[in-house]
């Protein structure tokens, strides 16, 4: 009973800090894997029904948002379906033990991206300072060939795919924009997360019990974050993001 309560309020925090600033899975997967008492492997897969119902909700606490995106940025969805869905066939061709020794190494990776992306954004953000500008079709298609490998990747593992994504709106007429570079992430999020969950569904590496419990509190605090992201100072969540990013990565390290 204990377990499952922190594993909902995990989800909860998840989904809040997915919708606020990126980064849940840094603290679910680690949660997970302690409070689940499952594999590295099985974790992963379960988190994305864990997340799915939170990007959801964030999406949808986005909804007024969306009326003032160019309809041609949903045009991405096709390339983060069709990444994420090779990420998912290679997750099932993982071998658990494989799995794990690529995990400290894949958080590590996260975190670090995780670590840089105020800086790049801050460049691109200088470097595309404009007004009124029009965004090229042809800008779209290479941001859309650069999500697939993105959308591959989310699709295996997925922890940090969120601000990696941010960072590529940076090149598009929503810089300025936060909001709706936020609203564009989570909707992608979705499609990555619900491609990877039907590829996997009979896979048996996901644990429903889990997923469900979790499910619930990140749907909550999807919505949560989504909803009360203008009143969060998000340096905070982010330097929380980054020590337990961090203190997973080593976790696994020396547990691996």
């Amino acid at each position: 009973m204990l377990d499952d309560c922190l594993l909902l309020l995990a989800g909860f925090l998840v989904g809040a800090m997915n919708a606020i600033a990126g980064g849940g899975m840094f603290l679910g997967f680690p949660v997970i894997i302690a409070f689940g008492h499952v594999s590295a492997l099985i974790a992963n897969a379960t988190a994305n029904v864990s997340v799915l119902p939170g990007s959801i909700s964030s999406a949808y606490g986005y909804r007024k948002q969306f009326k003032k995106i160019p309809k041609v940025f949903f045009l991405l969805l096709l390339p983060a379906l069709f990444g994420s869905a090779i990420g998912a066939l290679l997750l099932l061709h993982t071998s658990a033990n494989n799995f794990e020794s690529f995990v400290p190494w894949l958080l590590l990776f996260a975190v670090l991206l995780f670590t840089i992306q105020p800086w790049f954004y801050d460049k691109l953000k200088k470097r595309f300072k404009r007004k009124n500008s029009q965004q090229d079709i042809r800008t779209i298609i290479f941001i859309g060939l650069g999500l697939i490998p993105l959308a591959i990747y989310g699709g295996y593992f997925g922890a940090g795919f969120g601000f990696v994504m941010l960072a590529f709106l940076g090149f598009t007429e929503l810089h300025s924009f936060v909001h709706r570079m936020n609203a564009v992430k989570n909707l992608l999020s979705v499609s990555i997360t619900f491609a990877d969950i039907v590829l996997l569904f009979n896979s048996n590496l996901i644990n429903w019990h889990i997923g469900i419990i979790t499910a619930i509190g990140s749907s909550l605090g999807g919505y949560f974050g989504a909803t009360y992201i203008q009143k969060v100072n998000t340096r905070i969540i982010r330097i929380a993001i980054i020590i337990i990013g961090l203190a997973a990565t080593i976790y696994l390290l020396v547990t691996s």
